[in-house]
């Protein structure tokens, strides 16, 4: 690769000779531009149906559980911190394959990527930078139903060590999860140019997998094969998030839940994705710059 000389300040005209933004601030406007855009924010308006859209869809749910909770006085809400995350796993899904091909696809496609990489920010800060910013765009989305539940239920009066107990349980989850999720999609992403390549290839990871990996435990466990069913759940970021869910009493109960080693593997496997997948994005931006 040829030694890089100059930036894209020095364009041959009037020098500049003033203080410049360092690493740390371009990187962190970065991050806080990648996050708006997963919302659309800061985009037209017709960037903004679809994350939203899909936000109410994930919340809405919630609120009607907190409302029932009130009106009826239950003593425990009908459905669990983490259980909420897995039965709105399919809206999860349709946002990150939707939004990753934003933070992404478009730099690379319309090779504005090169203006980017052409300032003082080396490639892997940028995809790390963007991953992070897919990474919070994620937590958001499922963290937003998970706390109106919390609130929903102090204020019905339920117990407040028993709720965030399982609230801190589904938090470290989706901390987990997420970086599975957002590492898989933004690979697939800044390797699909076309965003609807991506979209389809996020979906058939996200989505057609843990169907598929679903079926098999069902199956699994109806012929007293479980040891196949537990393994097969180490192919899928969700499988992996009920499995770990339902091993840690979360409120999750899977066909074939994992136990002793298995829960260690089922760690050891998401976070195994989580680096492997944001090590290949870096390394895919790195070659784009040596370009």
């Amino acid at each position: 690769m040829a030694e890089r000389t100059g930036v894209i300040h020095d364009l041959g005209y009037r020098r500049y000779d003033g203080p410049r933004d360092g690493t740390a601030t371009i990187a962190r406007t970065l991050y806080v531009t990648g996050l708006r855009h997963a919302f659309g924010l800061g985009r037209s308006g017709k960037s903004k149906i679809l994350p939203f859209l899909l936000l109410g869809l994930c919340t809405l749910p919630a609120a009607v559980v907190v409302g029932v909770v009130t009106l009826i006085s239950l003593d425990e809400l009908p459905i669990g911190y983490a259980s909420y995350t897995t039965q709105t796993q399919l809206l999860v899904s349709l946002f990150a394959a939707a939004q990753a091909p934003v933070l992404f696809s478009r730099d690379l496609r319309h090779r504005s990527i090169v203006l980017y990489l052409a300032r003082p920010l080396p490639a892997p800060v940028f995809a790390l930078t963007r991953w992070l910013s897919l990474t919070s765009a994620l937590l958001v989305f499922t963290l937003l139903p998970l706390l109106v539940l919390y609130v929903g239920a102090l204020l019905a009066g339920l117990d407040v060590s028993e709720q965030t107990t399982a609230l801190l349980k589904a938090v470290a989850l989706l901390l987990l999860t997420t970086t599975v999720v957002a590492g898989i999609t933004g690979l697939i992403s800044s390797v699909s140019l076309r965003r609807g390549f991506a979209i389809v290839g996020s979906i058939v990871a996200l989505v057609v997998v843990p169907g598929v990996v679903t079926a098999v435990q069902a199956i699994a466990s109806a012929e007293g094969a479980d040891d196949v069913g537990v393994a097969a759940g180490l192919a899928s970021p969700w499988s992996l998030h009920s499995g770990l869910a339902d091993a840690w009493d979360a409120g999750v109960t899977v066909f074939t839940p994992p136990d002793g080693g298995w829960v260690v593997a089922y760690l050891a496997v998401a976070v195994l994705v989580a680096a492997v997948t944001t090590a290949a994005l870096v390394r895919r931006l790195m070659k784009v710059a040596s370009r």
